[in-house]
């Protein structure tokens, strides 16, 4: 199958994007651009943890699920629109079970972590939330304020030891690191696409060391396109054009021969263009040729968002639909769609 650009996809497995390279240095706590804030509970964690009870969830259903993750031995889902983030050792079992890592956010959208810090993007806020582990439970440690508008989504990639929090409305690529020997997050560095500002983009994804961005909307109505870049600097590498029905994109990612995209509105902002779509090669979309397997395998209907990986299973968030908040979902060797359950 014909891939953009020449990437070679493995069968079957969601693409990190991450070369093997040398490694990068670890970050000394110099040139930066801006240190965290630490919190209160953060002045002293370890105290603070000994006495700390995590609360349980108290909701049985999900609003706007945006994002689903695992750490560990422990599963995170970002309940975008109940304000919280939710944490389980069990997937499945009710949400009521699940304890809360943190409700001081609004509306965060994602969790990164590098096994030491977990980021959350605060995005009604525009802040970033730092938590660490003590005693089993997690502790909001740091804090880091005016991070461009709405930011929207965190990614930590292993190969270049940063975090990577997207400014959803105004182009802008905040990277976080921390020293090997500390927990404490520095802002290092700023980058811009000037083609972006003022798109409301939703998400990026990293793959064979470029950083690809999804196809967004305007109300200035710019056409859509999803622009590949060179991480290091956001000088875009090409575009790729984009019909008005699949503008309003949340994410990008692959899984063995294909592209998976989710389509949340089309150029207007129209939900009931939501969708998912695949296809082996961008350069395909422009033209119509992609498949659409949101009601072949996912009912259809509701509002798709981001796809995640997890010990080999894939998770789906989507909202409008009651009953099929996270969906997962496997693939066989020959790149169909296996195992579909709606969890939650």
């Amino acid at each position: 199958m014909a891939l953009l650009l020449g990437l070679s996809l493995c069968s079957c497995e969601l693409n990190t994007g991450r070369q093997e390279s040398s490694a990068v240095p670890a970050y000394d706590g110099k040139d930066y651009v801006e240190i965290s804030t630490i919190t209160a509970e953060g002045e002293n964690p370890e105290e603070f943890a000994a006495t700390y009870e995590p609360m349980q969830n108290f909701d049985s259903e999900l609003s706007v699920p945006t994002y689903v993750t695992k750490v560990d031995d422990t599963y995170f889902i970002v309940d975008c629109y109940h304000n919280r983030i939710i944490y389980s050792t069990e997937m499945g079992i009710p949400l009521n079970q699940w304890h809360i890592m943190s409700s001081n956010l609004t509306q965060p959208h994602t969790l990164a972590s590098d096994g030491k810090v977990y980021i959350a993007d605060d995005t009604e806020n525009n802040r970033i939330l730092v938590f660490e582990k003590f005693d089993g439970k997690f502790i909001n440690t740091q804090s880091l304020y005016n991070v461009g508008s709405r930011p929207h989504y965190t990614v930590y990639d292993k190969q270049t030891d940063t975090f990577y929090v997207w400014s959803s409305v105004t182009g802008e690529l905040y990277c976080f690191r921390h020293p090997a020997d500390s927990s404490r997050i520095y802002l290092t560095e700023i980058k811009k696409i000037p083609e972006l500002d003022g798109i409301y983009v939703r998400s990026f994804s990293i793959i064979d060391g470029d950083i690809f961005f999804v196809s967004g909307v305007s109300q200035s109505g710019q056409a859509p396109k999803i622009y590949r870049c060179n991480l290091q600097d956001l000088s875009i590498k090409e575009s790729v054009d984009i019909p008005e029905q699949i503008a309003g994109m949340a994410q990008i990612t692959t899984i063995g021969d294909y592209y998976y995209i989710t389509v949340s509105t089309d150029l207007s902002g129209d939900q009931n263009a939501a969708t998912i779509i695949r296809t082996g090669d961008l350069h395909e979309l422009s033209s119509g040729n992609y498949e659409d397997i949101y009601s072949d395998y996912f009912i259809g209907g509701g509002t798709p968002y981001y796809i995640s990986e997890v010990d080999g299973t894939y998770y789906l968030t989507e909202h409008r639909l009651k009953g099929h908040g996270v969906w997962n979902f496997t693939c066989d060797e020959h790149g169909n769609i296996t195992n579909v359950t709606a969890v939650y």
